[in-house]
């Protein structure tokens, strides 16, 4: 076929020449961009991913003015029930004055020292040390106890100890190691 019958075939058939010649090209096309497509997948769905989440975000910021009311209030409340590690007196007269309360007799009340913090760590919040004996008919203690447990102060008891001094009815004597939670 000579050139002159090729260009009289394209004049005759227009439509026909074009559209396979599109077609060649829109396969090429597809051919060389093949390995793009993955890459572009993968970039899509960061994308989704990322709206999503910006999207969660945007619904969660409606109620932050309130949550930040009541991390605020939570925070002064937790704030108040916290126990100072260097306030030794202070520390002290909590449990005397629970001694009042209940009627239990404290026989011995120390408060033991911090541990060393590790240097790089820096703990806003640790356990404040305690080991109390104390004595009284069942009920006191327990009383006591239980006024140690839901009191003033977070409590977290790390040994206890009893001990029946007598007979059966005699008085229990408990020998308590607990942490009050505070700044050491």
């Amino acid at each position: 076929m000579t050139n002159e019958q090729l260009f009289a075939l394209v004049k005759k058939n227009p439509l026909s020449v074009g559209c396979g010649v599109l077609a060649i090209l829109i396969g090429a096309v597809i051919y060389f961009r093949m390995d793009q497509v993955p890459e572009a997948m993968s970039l899509l769905e960061q994308k989704i991913a990322e709206g999503e989440r910006l999207n969660a975000n945007v619904n969660n910021a409606a109620q932050l003015p309130e949550q930040l009311a009541a991390i605020t209030e939570a925070r002064a409340e937790i704030e108040k029930r916290l126990v100072r590690g260097i306030d030794l007196a202070q520390n002290l007269q909590y449990f005397y004055r629970l001694e009042a309360e209940t009627g239990a007799k404290i026989l011995s009340l120390r408060q033991n020292p911090s541990p060393p913090v590790k240097a790089g760590v820096k703990s806003a919040l640790g356990g404040v040390g305690f080991t109390v004996s104390f004595q009284g008919p069942y009920f006191t203690v327990m009383e006591f106890l239980r006024r140690l447990e839901n009191g003033t102060h977070y409590s977290r008891f790390t040994a206890v100890g009893v001990a029946v001094s007598g007979n059966r009815t005699g008085p229990l004597t408990f020998s308590v190691s607990l942490e009050l939670l505070g700044q050491p």
